[in-house]
């Protein structure tokens, strides 16, 4: 049986054709923000003072449909790193997200000391090179989306580009699929093939995860004492979107939200 991710990658091919005939890579290279040196989410996280909060610009899911469609990214970006966010994640798909490069690109222009990732499903190297160009310092890598050699490419490519690289799993059989140049492993407490969430993914891989990578827990963190858990746990980021986000104000939902995780450390 299809999945959506099945359906998202079938789509993201298909875009991915089209943007070539856009832009040619040399053509990205060429552009402003491509020759800009990448921030480092790494050092962010490592800081001890920092909230771990990597704040997400996401208006729409194949789960939920629209969330909040009438904020812009300027505004919603710039007020989360105010509120103390460690760093960004702006979606740039389209068709199954509402996202898009113009967003990434404003976002970078507003946030210009800020690390941002791109989300996306990167599956060829073009889109490493679209992610500098429009202003990203990381990018996302799906192991349910890739073979293990097609991971370690994207991941070796990413890092010559000075990219760092997340790469996202949400169960055991991932584990042997991370790749040696990743800096970070997510973990996706979102199952994308059933979108079911459970927080209980986080824990449970967490000490399976080589120490080598900082670890990250996405999707399904609502609550600021869950930070403690996974703090415990290992995890030094926590990447939120939809929490923010359903919100008529999702900066000052991000800051109560950080505000609050303070009280337990």
């Amino acid at each position: 049986m299809r999945t959506i991710l099945d359906k998202i990658t079938d789509t993201k091919r298909e875009e991915i054709a089209n943007n070539k005939k856009c832009f040619s890579p040399e053509e990205l290279r060429a552009k402003p923000l491509f020759s800009r040196r990448c921030h480092s989410l790494k050092k962010n996280l490592l800081d001890l003072s920092s909230s771990g909060i990597i704040a997400e610009f996401k208006q729409k899911s194949p789960s939920k449909g629209v969330i909040n469609s009438s904020v812009m990214v300027d505004e919603v970006t710039t007020g989360y790193v105010r509120a103390g966010a460690a760093g960004l994640s702006v979606l740039t798909d389209f068709t199954f997200f509402g996202g898009s490069l113009g967003n990434l690109e404003k976002a970078r222009i507003c946030n210009p000391e800020t690390p941002i990732l791109r989300k996306d499903f990167m599956i060829d190297a073009y889109q490493l090179i679209e992610s500098k160009a429009f202003g990203a310092d990381i990018i996302l890598l799906i192991a349910a989306c890739l073979t293990k050699d097609e991971a370690a490419t994207l991941a070796g490519t990413a890092k010559e580009l000075g990219l760092e690289v997340l790469f996202e799993i949400h169960e055991e059989d991932e584990l042997a699929l991370i790749p040696p140049d990743a800096d970070f492993v997510g973990v996706n407490n979102r199952n994308l093939k059933t979108m079911d969430v459970n927080l209980e993914t986080s824990l449970h891989l967490a000490p399976m995860i080589s120490d080598h990578f900082l670890k990250i827990s996405e999707s399904g963190i609502s609550d600021p004492s869950a930070i403690l858990a996974l703090r415990a746990a290992g995890y030094q980021g926590f990447l939120i979107g939809e929490n923010f986000m359903k919100t008529g104000d999702p900066v000052k939902a991000c800051r109560e939200f950080i505000m609050k995780t303070k009280e337990f450390y």
